[in-house]
């Protein structure tokens, strides 16, 4: 008979011993105050200030990060969907800048919404790029946030109500009463473009073998970085900068996103109307961009009812270009109040290019391959940050068509636009000294 003695092997507790702990927030009183009459009570933290703001919902599961970095959500009081944020904390935004990145780990130098709210805030933090927790972090960049909520009951009265303007309350504004209807802020009616567009032209990775314009309406570092580890020469200029004054410095024109309501940018879009006219080079607009290119076409934006923001957006391809096979449907991330009507005849020289499972919105425009041109627009995020990859290659596709454009037809310089163009390549060295 055979005896056998059990052996007891001590493994040491690890589960939780990685992860950071950090001061959790002891969190003033705070409400979220709806336009609409609503109030939502919860703990602040980050930033001990009150704001107003337009309160809208994402559904994204990742990249809290990411999304309150992106210009879009400028004035925007920000509703995650996912309970639990916070818990991989915040990365140092600094990056290189050269052909691979562009100065930034995240989608913008800082936070841009006007405020957040969350279900639960992770009280530590585990990843190892983080180096400080979601709630020092928006209380180093001045945004107040709320926990402790039922953000499903505030998604629900978003989504049958519509995008709805607010108030977060910290701290003593909390036991006031509700604001008045005369009392809100609607960022709508401000050109939130022309306070996130730089100012002056810059160059991102100058020795590039293609030379592509950036009309910045508010753009995502990632769409930067996607051009430029394409081996593009970047000039990014402000939103309302007369592009044709120099356009034949260049071998395609990208128009990125932004936000708030189109109309404010009818100038980029009017001037867009004679480079469509004039000029046959490439031309790629993204979110804003998109809207902007529909508008110089001839097309009209309109307010959806409460937007799409979120990671999972399906997307109907009904054309073929590049990379994008019709008939198929692509998982796209995705941030917009706005959109363009779908209508019928489509403008001469354009037909739709996507569109939106779920609500039948215009997803993307393309000329026409009768029309001589060579134009794309989508509403959602190729570059993602955070979302699926699957549309990425339209980069890739348009950097191709813009290089093959190029050996076709080499850049001549004009002299009736030497005065402009000495402005801009002015601007553009100086830049890229103090870049490097």
């Amino acid at each position: 008979m055979y005896f056998f003695r059990p052996i007891v092997v001590h493994v040491p507790h690890l589960s939780r011993g990685l992860a950071t702990h950090t001061t959790f927030p002891q969190g003033l009183p705070a409400v979220l105050h709806l336009k609409s009459g609503q109030c939502f009570l919860g703990k602040s933290f980050g930033a001990s200030k009150s704001i107003y703001g337009e309160t809208v919902f994402s559904t994204s599961i990742t990249s809290y990060t990411e999304s309150m970095t992106d210009p879009s959500y400028r004035g925007q009081i920000l509703v995650f969907t996912t309970p639990l944020i916070g818990n991989y904390g915040v990365p140092s935004n600094v990056a290189p800048i050269n052909s691979q990145d562009v100065g930034v780990v995240l989608e913008s130098q800082g936070i841009q919404c006007a405020g957040v709210i969350v279900a639960n805030l992770s009280e530590k933090f585990s990843h190892h790029k983080a180096v400080e927790s979601l709630s020092s972090w928006c209380e180093r960049h001045g945004v107040p946030g709320i926990t402790g909520v039922d953000t499903r009951a505030i998604t629900t009265l978003l989504r049958d109500q519509g995008t709805t303007l607010g108030r977060i309350a910290v701290g003593p504004d909390a036991a006031l009463p509700p604001p008045t209807e005369g009392d809100y802020w609607d960022p709508s009616l401000e050109n939130l473009v022309d306070q996130v567009s730089t100012k002056t032209p810059y160059c991102l990775n100058p020795s590039g073998s293609v030379q592509i314009a950036v009309l910045d309406f508010g753009v995502k570092a990632n769409i930067l970085r996607s051009l430029v580890r394409r081996d593009a020469a970047v000039t990014v200029l402000p939103w309302n900068y007369d592009f044709n004054a120099i356009r034949d410095q260049f071998d395609g024109l990208f128009l990125t996103n932004g936000p708030g309501d189109p109309a404010h940018c009818m100038e980029a879009a009017l001037k867009l109307r004679r480079t469509l006219r004039e000029w046959d080079h490439p031309i790629f607009g993204i979110c804003m961009g998109h809207q902007v290119i529909g508008m110089a076409a001839g097309l009209d934006a309109y307010r959806m009812t409460f937007g799409n923001r979120g990671h999972n957006q399906p997307v109907l391809a009904l054309a073929s270009s590049g990379s994008i096979i019709a008939g198929r449907v692509y998982v796209t991330s995705q941030n917009h109040q706005y959109a363009l009507k779908l209508q019928d005849p489509f403008p001469q020289g354009w037909e739709p290019f996507f569109i939106n499972c779920n609500d039948s919105s215009v997803e993307g425009i393309k000329s026409t391959a009768d029309s001589g041109k060579k134009v794309w627009g989508v509403q959602f995020h190729p570059e993602s940050s955070g979302g699926p990859l699957d549309t990425i290659e339209m980069f890739t596709d348009f950097v191709s068509e813009c290089r093959a454009h190029a050996l076709q037809h080499p850049r001549v310089k004009s002299d009736v636009n030497a005065v402009e163009l000495g402005k801009v390549l002015r601007a553009q060295a100086q830049a890229c000294a103090t870049n490097m």
